[in-house]
């Protein structure tokens, strides 16, 4: 687990290995959710960069009977 601090101005330094992991770069944008007593820090990926990443799941799902 990784510690930052807050600077006076409310700013933190993401850090490197977890920039990397993530694979945030200068201007990519993050949407801070508040859950449960803590601050979740997503990154907003672009929606081309979405495709395809559902690939090879299984999308057949049980239905009713009187539906066809």
């Amino acid at each position: 687990m990784t510690t930052v601090t807050v600077s006076p101005k409310y700013q933190v330094v993401i850090p490197k290995d977890v920039r990397e992991r993530l694979g945030i770069k200068p201007g990519h944008k993050i949407e801070v959710v508040v859950f449960e007593g803590r601050a979740e820090f997503i990154p907003v990926r672009d929606m081309r960069a979405m495709r395809g990443f559902l690939k090879g799941i299984d999308t057949s799902v049980a239905r009713d009977k009187d539906r066809s």
